[in-house]
Formats: structure tokens, C-alpha cells, sequence
């Protein structure tokens, strides 16, 4: 198994930047790509961006804003937030796959954390 888990959430203001941490842990050899979702309220969980071995993804929602990267000594994904908007609030959620392969369907990783909220004031 694998153990995700997320840190660096909290409430920012608009224009304010936040980094996101996940840290893997278990039978982390397993892991190929890992990556980010959100899911604001009343909506369904959105891809934001993943990494895996082969390359990286962003969503078009964030692209130029967000920049994802990969620690892979320490098994560790981040994402960092810039230029925060207030559509950017939900909770985030890391994601790993068995899989090198770069995809943006949430079915498609095999692992998840427990997320964390982040909030953006106007």
C-alpha cells in the first residue's frame, strides 16, 4: 500500500501564493506519477496538474500559475500556487498512479490522500 499525505493548505488572499506538499510513503517503488485534484464545493474534483517519470501535466485553468515538481528522493510532489483567485478555493488532493503514463481522469490513480483546504479571500 501507499500512504499520501498533503500539507501546506490554509487561507490566502487573492493575488497570494501557497505551496502544497504530499509525501508518499509504503511501497513507494510503485508509485510512476503523482499528482494534484481539486474539488470546490457543490462541484465534482478537478485535475490540476500530475508528474510522473515520462513528464508533467497542468491544467488549463492554472497553467502559468501553478507549477508542479517532484522531489523523487523523498518521494515528495509539490505545487505551487501563485496568483491565487478566490475560484481557486477547494479542497486539494494528492494522487498517485502505478503508471508512468500521463493522464487526467481521477479513476486513472490508484492512491489518494486525505487532502487539504484551501482558501482564497477577495
Amino acid at each position: 500500500q501507499v500512504q499520501l499525505v498533503e500539507s501546506g493548505g490554509g487561507l490566502v488572499q487573492a493575488g497570494g501564493s501557497l505551496r502544497l506538499s504530499c509525501a508518499a510513503s509504503g511501497r513507494t517503488f510503485s508509485i510512476y506519477a503523482m499528482g494534484w485534484f481539486r474539488q470546490a464545493p457543490g462541484k465534482e474534483r478537478e485535475f490540476v496538474a500530475t508528474i510522473s517519470t515520462t513528464g508533467y501535466g497542468v491544467a488549463d485553468s492554472v497553467k502559468g500559475r501553478f507549477t508542479i515538481s517532484r522531489d523523487s528522493a523523498k518521494n515528495t510532489v509539490f505545487l505551487q500556487m501563485n496568483s491565487l483567485k478566490p475560484e481557486d478555493t477547494a479542497v486539494y488532493y494528492c494522487a498517485a498512479r502505478a503508471s508512468s503514463m500521463i493522464v487526467t481522469t481521477d479513476r486513472e490513480y490508484d492512491y489518494w490522500g486525505q487532502g487539504t483546504r484551501v482558501t482564497v479571500s477577495s
